[in-house]
């Protein structure tokens, strides 16, 4: 078989490409055809002896691969022959074969492709442990991301936006930026630019950074920690900038901040349970079409200097994969599974249900402004023989009501919300909705007539269940006249 080998440590340009026997196997491993090979930061300095790990030498760089199983050793029960895995290898993955503990390969759904399984483990892992278990993030919390256009920092972009941060991703080009802006970061700052801590003061104002992640150190570290809101959280991912920076620690007591460490390696090893519980949420999310890895360029086997070295001097953005065959270099990058919605006079137009899913979690869009006449609430006062004189009687509640004029029903504003929402979007292909009204309805302040109301809709949550799909809506129901919304509730739907 063919394999990329370090035979002395040092920079990508003294790996060799040559023919070696396939690796042997033993009980509690597993043998997979290597497809791909996701290059990742630890990959440049393991082949300098700069790693944490130091294998023996001659070894094939590449910690992170997706292929098929071909071989199983003794004792391994939960995997199979001709399976499509993803894998953990810490070394060895740049190669036409490789062996791996059965423990650290993951079945991937027969919709993922190849080159970007071999992309979800490490960068969505060391993420999403960061931002869930160390930093523990919250909706609505601030979250700084330094090297956001590297393929772990675009991960957190995404996950952090997926549990409802505000996300302001930091790069060091304006390229990098557009990346990080597609992937839904809410600011973009150009750390190359002088300004870029006046600009990111601007956005947090007194409050500060909630969360800090940072992937980089070196100079940029103690900057973005002076920035820290109370009771912050600056997480230590890693030093992809070169130096380890050194922090003034009067500054983490007098703002009652934490440093926190990452290290996704130790937690899958110390915490096994748990760590496949995130990837198994991951997979979801992906399923979900939450999540897509950005992968800027294939590389052949051959080529892996040339990629190595992108990442040493930080010319990539998001991801680069090696693959096996040469032939599946030129292919484009595989496309995620939903289909964009298409904004037509202002409605968004999903061609299926399914392809709701990247919108959970996120804004569907705000209704035009309606008003509420005293003629609709006298039709619905009519339908549902609820004729109080503080919705009809208009001279009566001039002196008595302390509204001065007629307020509508509460049930005739939520009456509206269908109408509302299929003007903000509309499913193509489904055969059938079902409204199944609402739930956790709360009333803030009456609407009056005359007055103009509209309606701001999120997509809360989704399921799928035999071929049908429950959405849950919330609805803020706003008036023109007030910053208080005039009610909130979540509206559920069956979509077939």
């Amino acid at each position: 078989m063919k394999a990329v080998l370090c035979k002395s440590f040092g920079a990508p340009e003294t790996l060799t490409f040559e023919e070696v026997d396939s690796p042997p196997i033993s009980a509690g491993k597993i043998k997979i055809s290597v497809k791909a090979v996701s290059l990742n930061f630890p990959d440049t300095l393991i082949i300098q002896n700069k790693y944490q790990f130091k294998p023996e030498l001659p070894f094939s760089p590449g910690g992170e691969v997706s292929g098929k199983i071909i071989e199983i050793g003794e004792g391994v029960k939960h995997l199979r022959v001709g399976m499509r895995v993803c894998a953990l290898t810490g070394w060895g993955g740049l190669a036409e074969e490789v062996v791996t503990d059965a423990m650290r390969v993951l079945p991937i759904p027969d919709s993922m492709d190849f080159s970007v399984a071999s992309c979800m483990l490490y960068i969505y892992g060391t993420a999403y442990h960061a931002l869930k278990d160390r930093a523990a993030l919250q909706p609505n919390e601030t979250i700084l991301i330094l090297g956001a256009a590297g393929g772990v920092g675009l991960a957190a972009v995404e996950l952090a936006k997926n549990m409802g941060a505000t996300v302001i991703a930091a790069a060091s080009t304006e390229e990098k930026l557009k990346v990080c802006a597609a992937r839904g970061a809410d600011y973009c700052i150009n750390y190359s630019e002088s300004d870029w801590r006046d600009k990111i003061k601007n956005i947090v104002g007194n409050k500060g950074i909630d969360v800090v992640f940072d992937p980089v150190g070196d100079a940029l570290a103690e900057p973005v920690v002076r920035m820290l809101a109370w009771r912050g959280r600056y997480l230590v991912v890693g030093f992809a900038g070169g130096e380890i920076p050194k922090i003034p620690l009067n500054l983490v007591l007098l703002k009652g901040a934490s440093l926190v460490g990452v290290f996704w390696g130790s937690f899958t090893e110390k915490q096994p349970h748990e760590s496949l519980k995130n990837m198994q949420e991951l997979l979801e999310m992906y399923e979900q079409g939450k999540l897509f890895p950005y992968i800027q360029k294939k590389y052949s086997l051959s080529e892996t200097p040339q990629a190595l070295n992108d990442l040493i001097y930080r010319r990539a953005i998001g991801k680069i994969v090696v693959v096996t065959d040469k032939n599946l270099v030129s292919l484009p990058q595989p496309k995620p599974k939903y289909a964009e919605p298409i904004l037509k006079d202002g409605q968004w137009v999903f061609n299926s249900p399914k392809d709701l899913f990247p919108f959970v979690g996120k804004e569907l869009g705000v209704s035009e402004w309606t008003t509420i006449s005293q003629n609709m609430i006298q039709l619905f006062a009519d339908a549902t023989g609820d004729h109080q004189w503080i919705h009809l009687d208009q001279e009566r509640c001039k002196t008595e009501s302390p509204y001065k004029q007629t307020i509508a029903h509460g049930l005739m504003t939520l009456s509206l919300s269908p109408q509302w929402i299929y003007k903000i979007y509309t499913i193509d292909h489904s055969q059938l909705v079902v409204n199944y009204g609402f739930n956790r309805v709360r009333f803030i302040q009456p609407v009056l007539s005359g007055s103009k109301v509209r309606l701001r809709c999120s997509l809360k949550n989704m399921e799928h269940n035999n071929g049908s799909y429950t959405l849950t809506h919330s609805c803020v129901f706003e008036t023109e006249t007030s910053e208080k919304p005039v009610c909130v509730a979540e509206w559920l739907a069956v979509v077939m």
